[in-house]
């Protein structure tokens, strides 16, 4: 009950919102209950790894703790990223607050490559300066139990990121992955440190994982990027294709420069459709009104579309309009132009080839 108020004030700081009036079905509370689980089960698990390196003085379980930092710091960004995402549109951000997500994916990455660097160094000199260890057990047994821990909880981010449309979501659960990983093959090097008593391998173990946490951060970093840079879509472009010609109707003469914008778990969709030049501005209404209302209907995440109506030009697009009864037509039906994401996409009605 008291998450719930939390959410509730969260979603609306001005007016409180009736505990009756909150669906807690509602996409924008879940992702803040799974980010928020996240955050607290960071916290606890970080004060685990931080007294096992306390335990057994293992400079390979100090770097996992270190890293554990990186995770408190992302996962509680990512919940105010979250629900700023969430807020409505202004006057000073028409397109709404989700690109707040890809800043959060890419301030996680970023944390993880720093963290990676400053393991390394570290660990390079503690190769030069090897300590005794203790309590290896113990600490291999800690470790197990934060490592079975971050998997359940990456597994989960990832699956309901994937279907809530949150790349916060998503990059969170691979980073929780990726520490859980960790911790398994640290919990197996820290046993080969306690049956060998070769305390380099400590080291030898942490330089692995600085590179592999640098590499780890570098891909996130790049996968925000993209999202900042309203980079092409492909896997959406290809849906919403599936879509257009499974429902395609004889007046959509043709339908091009298609672009996409995400804005987190919003998708904007900018698109022309050629239609008959004849046509009454309330024809066209109309039939603007049924491809929005048909990508709306069909695809599995919100969308915002912006549709432009164009008028058919008699002598280019005759030969491909499937238009059976038209008025105005110059020359005979002959070529059928398929839909496909790289002529829809181009800026141009289609022409024959």
């Amino acid at each position: 009950m008291v998450l719930r108020f939390l959410f509730i004030t969260c979603q609306n700081k001005n007016k409180p919102i009736p505990l009756s009036q909150i669906n807690p079905n509602n996409p924008e509370i879940q992702k803040r209950k799974l980010i928020l689980s996240s955050f607290i089960l960071s916290i606890f698990l970080m004060g685990l790894k931080f007294f096992t390196y306390y335990l057994t003085g293992s400079k390979a379980i100090l770097t996992d703790a270190v890293e554990s930092i990186v995770n408190v710091v992302a996962s509680g960004f990512a919940f105010y990223s979250i629900y700023l995402s969430s807020v409505p549109k202004d006057e000073n951000h028409p397109y709404g607050h989700g690109k707040i997500e890809f800043f959060s994916a890419g301030l996680e990455g970023a944390l993880i490559m720093i963290a990676g660097v400053i393991i390394f160094f570290q660990s390079i000199f503690n190769l030069f300066n090897p300590v005794e260890f203790s309590n290896l057990p113990e600490g291999m047994i800690i470790l197990a139990i934060t490592a079975i821990a971050n998997f359940a909880m990456g597994i989960i981010l990832k699956i309901r990121g994937k279907e809530l449309n949150s790349i916060v979501l998503v990059s969170d659960g691979k980073h929780i992955f990726t520490d859980a990983i960790s911790s398994v093959v640290l919990v197996l090097g820290v046993g080969v440190v306690y049956l060998t008593n070769i305390v380099q391998l400590d080291s030898y173990l942490a330089i692995g994982f600085s590179i592999y946490f640098v590499f780890s951060g570098f891909s996130l970093v790049k996968k925000s990027v993209i999202g900042l840079m309203d980079a092409a879509h492909p896997e959406t472009l290809e849906e919403i294709n599936t879509i257009l010609n499974n429902h395609r109707q004889e007046n959509w003469i043709d339908i091009h420069n298609l672009r996409i914008q995400r804005y987190g778990a919003n998708i904007h969709v900018d698109c022309h459709i050629t239609l008959p030049y004849y046509y009454s501005l309330v024809q066209t209404h109309d039939a603007v009104d049924q491809v929005e209302e048909l990508l709306t209907k069909n695809y599995n995440h919100d969308l915002e579309i912006f549709l432009h109506a164009d008028p058919c030009i008699p002598e280019n697009c005759c030969s491909y309009c499937r238009i059976t009864d038209c008025p105005v037509r110059k020359e005979p039906y002959s070529v059928d132009i398929p839909w496909t994401v790289e002529n829809l996409s181009k800026n141009q009605k289609h022409y024959r080839a």
